[in-house]
This record gives structure tokens, C-alpha cells and sequence, in this order.
């Protein structure tokens, strides 16, 4: 039963290294000073086994046995945008993650229009001097 034991403490420390703040709030990202920070729903599933015997019956002989599995699920729920202002929105997502990317192709527009705007600006005040 040694080995069933170290396999269930193997894997859930490999899932606890999966699951942490890091992997429910995601790296900002940055465009042009609107902050981008994704936050997901994660969901695992864990299980295990074990064995032993010696052999009785018909069969005999030693035996052993062992066994664990485990999976985790990570789904996008939401985006927190950060302006340049300092005010702060929470978009929910809803889903698939092909839904998260819409929410950012749709924040993108806004972020270039504005780019353009000082750019457009910048080249005017340096043609007028």
C-alpha cells in the first residue's frame, strides 16, 4: 500500500501546483495603458487506487496493485479592463474561450481608434512647426 500512497501524494501535489491564484487570475496584459486580466474557473477531478493480496482460492501467489488519475479543467468567466483613467469594468464571459477572444477582438478596436487619434494629432502639431 506504500506505492498507492506515494502515487496519490505524487499526483496531488502535481495538481496542487496546477491550481493557484496564478492559474485563476491571469497575467495583465497591456495596450496602450488599458490593462487586460483574464480570470478563469477552474474544476478538477481526482481518483485512486490500491491493491495487495497474497492469493487464495483457485489462485496463488503475491500481488500488489496501484493506481491514480486525476484531470483539471480550466474555463474563461470573465475579464477585468483596466482605462487609462483608473476606472476599472469587470465583462463577463460567456461561453467558450472563442467567446474570451470576441470580448478582446471588441476592446482592440477602441485601443487602435485612440492610437490613430495621436497619431493623427502628433503629425499635425509637427507639420504646423
Amino acid at each position: 500500500m506504500e506505492a498507492v500512497e506515494n502515487l496519490v501524494k505524487t499526483t496531488l501535489g502535481e495538481i496542487e501546483k496546477v491550481l493557484s491564484t496564478k492559474t485563476v487570475v491571469g497575467e495583465p496584459i497591456t495596450v496602450n495603458g488599458i490593462t487586460l486580466i483574464p480570470l478563469v474557473s477552474v474544476g478538477f477531478g481526482f481518483g485512486a487506487g490500491g491493491g495487495e493480496g497474497k492469493g487464495e482460492g483457485k489462485q496463488k501467489g503475491e500481488g500488489t496493485g496501484g493506481g491514480t488519475g486525476g484531470g483539471v479543467g480550466i474555463k474563461p468567466v470573465a475579464i477585468i479592463i483596466i482605462g487609462k483613467d483608473g476606472s476599472i469594468r469587470l465583462e463577463s464571459v460567456k461561453g467558450s474561450f472563442a467567446t474570451a477572444l470576441e470580448k478582446l477582438a471588441e476592446t482592440i478596436p477602441g485601443v487602435m481608434e485612440k492610437c490613430c487619434e495621436k497619431w493623427t494629432e502628433r503629425k499635425k502639431k509637427r507639420e504646423e512647426e
